[in-house]
């Protein structure tokens, strides 16, 4: 991915002292700090840019909430919010309030870093594996958390022994392996998918700069709302596997 030079030197700039003091708890002074103070890359830069852009977001919506009068800013979330959480009652049901907000989170993250590949020179941040991979791993200790919370360890982990206990002994690895592997699934489809569509871009930009690419845009465009949607639905249905009773 190509660096964005000037970016990533000012987040860097920002950050340095936060991490010169990390490391100085953990040992690290002198030259050995300062070098490794200097290791954020544009996709992490573009994705705290994206986190800080949607808290703010938020503090706006908050600071401006109006029963008679709502703004555009309110409106939109409140789109967003009825849309995700009519989506959440009918895949996670009853309850689904809970978990609302990392949903939503999860979908306007993944949605406006995949959208940033739409801007000349700015590769799509979940085009670098690591991104979404951070993402999916996030998701998965958030669902198992909560499937502990509500299960308790034991009623949880019956959940990989299978409908037969004189199966448990064959059922149980199998099932462990399957569900560490939707790590891999929600990182390899998220980051195949924008890789994909950054490529595909990249290269009619090169081949014909004017007129056709902009087709190319609107399909980067699709993909990319698709893709948000799916990590989204796959996070619900996740959490709704994982907090079922009757599972």
């Amino acid at each position: 991915m190509p660096e964005l030079f000037g970016l990533t030197h000012f987040v860097n700039a920002l950050l340095k002292g936060v991490e010169l003091k990390l490391y100085a708890s953990v040992g690290i002074t002198g030259v050995e700090a300062v070098h490794r103070a200097y290791r954020i890359n544009a996709a992490f830069a573009l994705e705290l840019i994206v986190a800080a852009a949607l808290l703010l977001f938020f503090l706006v919506v908050r600071s401006s909430l109006s029963v008679e009068k709502p703004n555009s800013a309110q409106q939109i979330a409140e789109m967003v919010h009825e849309s995700v959480g009519g989506l959440g009652d009918q895949i996670i049901g009853h309850g689904y309030e809970r978990f609302q907000a990392f949903v939503t989170c999860i979908v306007l993250f993944v949605l406006f870093n995949n959208l940033l590949g739409l801007i000349p020179g700015v590769i799509t941040p979940t085009s670098r594996p690591e991104v979404p991979l951070g993402i999916a791993v996030l998701t998965f200790l958030y669902y198992n958390f909560h499937g502990f919370r509500v299960q308790g360890p034991v009623g949880y982990m019956k959940h990989f022994a299978g409908p037969l206990p004189w199966l448990a002994p064959l059922m149980f690895p199998i099932e462990l392996v399957s569900h560490f592997a939707r790590m891999m699934s929600l990182t390899i489809r998220l980051y195949a998918n924008m890789f994909a569509s950054d490529l595909l871009t990249l290269v009619w930009f090169s081949i014909i700069p004017l007129a056709v690419p902009a087709v190319f845009l609107g399909l980067h465009f699709a993909v990319s709302v698709i893709q948000a949607f799916v990590f989204m639905l796959l996070s619900m249905i996740y959490l709704s596997m994982a907090v079922a009773h009757d599972h």
